[in-house]
């Protein structure tokens, strides 16, 4: 029986699935989102919306749990991926991504289910954004007609 037993196993030692969704989540709050199977998205969202929450009241405590949870990377420049920017993953969330959820209560990721699959296993494709930060296709298309 499985009382009580939250989450997904992901057929992982609980070492490495800690490990993918700490990386998974660093590379959502850098790029905004992030493609991969539909079980790790499930679970990336109930990694990452709790440490958005405790990003917006950016406090001392709150960013030293961030840390402890996320771990800390120094982000890639995008234009020159060898070189590294000074900002890391815990800034930008709390400087950049934090502050644009700030009236918002909950619910900062979106999960897009793709029409396509993994070629080895038929694996179920999904894109995990955040809300708000991605732009969506009526903002593209909007955008298009205005400039």
């Amino acid at each position: 029986m499985r009382h009580l037993v939250v989450g997904r196993r992901l057929s992982r030692t609980a070492s490495h699935r800690t490990a993918m969704l700490r990386n998974l989540a660093q590379s959502l709050i850098e790029h905004g989102q992030v493609k991969t199977t539909l079980p790790k998205a499930k679970e990336l969202v109930r990694f990452v919306e709790p440490l958005i929450t405790l990003a917006k009241k950016n406090t001392l405590a709150a960013r030293r749990l961030v840390i402890a949870r996320l771990r800390d990377r120094l982000m890639a420049n995008p234009k020159n991926l060898d070189e590294l920017l000074d900002d890391s993953v815990v800034q930008k969330l709390f400087k950049d991504v934090a502050p644009k959820f700030a009236n918002r209560s909950g619910g900062y990721t979106r999960i897009v289910k793709t029409a396509k699959w993994r070629v080895g296993d038929a694996g179920d494709i999904a894109v995990v954004q955040l809300v708000d930060i991605v732009p969506t296709r009526q903002q593209l298309a909007q955008a298009a007609k205005e400039g």
